[in-house]
């Protein structure tokens, strides 16, 4: 997998047309990591990209290491809406929006568990966490999933000045994506080091 011209290329990945975002992003320095809270990864960039949404990504990566590109790495995506990171506002301005295939917070009942809009999740796919809130229960990111994200994450890095990296629910509290199901000490850990801020990156 490798950025040329501001998208990814690999043959796991998929462009999906998204014409509605054409605002340029210059040297954008922040990812933000979201889980899609729906389907599958496909019908999630297909409802991102249509035009009568208010929202998109520029990337949503499935479960089994599927990418879809909707937006390409020097165009603003419109993933964080009403947003803050560290006194700077409106952070799709200077910030690239990965979304992962993922159902979110969960529902038991007995011993099943359900998604919001209704759907059984097995529990081999379960991440039970034990919290301020008690005991609850989240879609669980797949090993595969990470480590593509993590890939990507990476090549970021290498292409623009990328300093931050942080959840949907860090810089809104309207939000809570990725979710406590999302490993973040050992995705970082994946990911490697960061650049320090003003650093440059490199032609994409």
């Amino acid at each position: 997998m490798q950025i040329l011209s501001h998208v990814l290329v690999s043959p796991n990945v998929t462009r999906v047309a998204c014409d509605k975002n054409r605002t340029q992003l210059a040297a954008p320095d922040t990812i933000v990591m979201h889980y899609t809270g729906g389907g599958d990864a496909r019908s999630s960039a297909l409802y991102l990209a249509d035009p009568a949404t208010k929202a998109s990504a520029h990337v949503v990566v499935a479960r089994d290491g599927q990418v879809f590109q909707l937006v390409p790495f020097n165009t603003r995506a419109w993933h964080a809406g009403v947003s803050a990171l560290e006194g700077r506002t409106n952070v799709n301005a200077f910030s690239i929006g990965i979304e992962l295939a993922n159902a979110g917070r969960l529902t038991r009942r007995d011993d099943r568990w359900f998604t919001w809009f209704g759907t059984e999740i097995p529990s081999s796919e379960v991440c039970v966490v034990v919290g301020k809130e008690g005991i609850t229960y989240w879609h669980a990111y797949t090993p595969l999933q990470l480590r593509v994200a993590a890939r990507i994450c990476q090549l970021l890095v290498k292409h623009y000045p990328i300093c931050h990296l942080v959840g949907h629910s860090d810089i809104t509290t309207r939000k809570q994506d990725p979710g406590l199901a999302f490993p973040w000490e050992s995705f970082r850990e994946m990911v490697g080091e960061l650049r320090q801020p003003g650093g440059g990156g490199e032609a994409a």
